[in-house]
């Protein structure tokens, strides 16, 4: 197996981008449709937002997980096991951390506010330590459970991932090599698939790390995958040749499954023993692999098309884990006030995505980027780190160290 040069990675790094931005339409859309509970919804509802935001939670986190595979894999180009776990620390724990204690908190505020909660925002947080976790609590990670449940794969993941890029471990990946071989590859959907069709009926997801039995080990086959595929070059090569298969399969199963959505014949339409029916499992088994088809594709065409180092890819590289971490209180705020407009659902839904990118980016641009210790507390490289990276890239085999997510 060839070393993947830096010039081999831009794709993950638009990919990580194009996949908070999803992040973004997808949140933003939260307070406009009708299923799904949310912090803050508005009276009147959408559909096409609802069917979009469907579409795009199919695959949205898998993708991200699938991508932050890749990151660890490059990570540990240059960190032994320790240093990768200690990096992961300080890279996912320290904005995980600011992100409860500061970050989310307005966003439960906001909701309480909803709810008939009187005091401000002061009565609100002095109180929220002795609340316990939320709903039921004040306390909450919200949309940054995707950051936690990371650092844990991470560190359960570590020694694995150490020795996959040891000698033995690279001899078991070029034994490994006849999976990039013809369609071998989709033999890594089958474990995420399996736990997809026989847990998430059983164990819906929680997002809290320690009761999620279902999809805990649904997103975590993701994350193996990813650095699977980047530390064997054929078995990347491999997703861009077969990714017009990989969209068919995609295409073909998301339209029997919004068939099935839009005739009302899905499972659990049909009473309480949804759970001891064989069409319940077919369903959660096609679910499963679109869902992966979906992200197999979407790294296809990235690799076959995007493999483009352009001058913004430095800052927006930079830029899309702080965003992630702001966006979602951004989104509470501005739809506490806009819930109560009475302009229409597109106009609403336009004006928060628009006026959250604005915000979060000129937060970003303006009072973490400059300052060393904002960098730090939202899992940013030093400045100096930064430059040296960037002066680095295109000169080594071995990339410059790519952003957390």
């Amino acid at each position: 197996m060839q070393p993947i040069s830096s010039s081999r990675q831009a794709y993950l790094d638009w990919l990580r981008i194009i996949a908070i931005v999803g992040v973004l339409f997808f949140h933003s859309a939260m307070p406009y449709i009708s299923e799904w509970g949310w912090h803050i919804k508005n009276k009147e509802t959408s559909n096409v937002l609802l069917e979009m935001n469907d579409f795009l939670h199919r695959f949205r986190m898998p993708l991200l997980f699938f991508i932050s595979g890749t990151v660890s894999y490059f990570m540990l180009q240059r960190n032994s096991g320790g240093g990768f776990i200690g990096l992961r620390f300080k890279r996912l724990f320290i904005p995980l951390l600011v992100g409860v204690l500061i970050i989310v908190p307005p966003q439960v505020y906001m909701e309480r506010l909803t709810q008939g909660f009187k005091g401000n925002f002061f009565d609100f947080y002095t109180g929220m330590f002795t609340t316990g976790a939320y709903p039921h609590g004040n306390m909450s990670w919200h949309h940054l459970w995707f950051i936690a449940y990371l650092l844990v794969y991470d560190i359960l993941f570590a020694p694995l991932f150490v020795w996959l890029i040891s000698g033995n471990g690279k001899k078991l990946l070029q034994k490994l090599s006849w999976m990039g071989s013809k369609r071998y590859i989709y033999l890594l959907i089958i474990p995420g698939t399996l736990v997809h069709t026989f847990l998430l009926i059983w164990f819906p997801q929680t997002g809290d790390l320690v009761h999620d039995y279902g999809y805990f080990f649904y997103w975590l086959f993701y994350v193996l995958a990813g650095f699977i595929c980047i530390a064997n070059p054929l078995f990347m090569d491999s997703l861009e040749r077969n990714r017009r298969f990989s969209l068919a399969i995609a295409f073909a199963g998301l339209m029997i499954i919004n068939y099935i959505r839009w005739n009302k014949l899905e499972p659990w339409t049909f009473g309480n023993h949804v759970k001891h029916d064989l069409f319940t499992y077919a369903f959660l088994a096609l679910g499963g692999v679109v869902a992966w088809m979906w992200v197999l594709a979407i790294v296809g065409y990235a690799k076959k098309y995007l493999n483009k180092p352009l001058p913004i890819l430095s800052y927006a590289n930079q830029a899309v884990y702080p965003f992630y971490i702001l966006h979602q209180t951004v989104i509470v705020i501005l739809t506490y006030y806009l819930v109560q407009a009475p302009d229409g659902v597109g106009l609403k839904y336009t004006f928060t995505v628009l006026i959250t990118f604005l915000i979060s980016i000129f937060i970003f641009h303006l009072f973490i980027r400059p300052f060393a210790i904002m960098r730090f507390l939202f899992g940013m490289k030093p400045p100096a780190r930064e430059e040296k990276d960037r002066r680095s890239k295109g000169a080594k085999l071995i990339p410059a160290q790519p952003e957390v997510i």
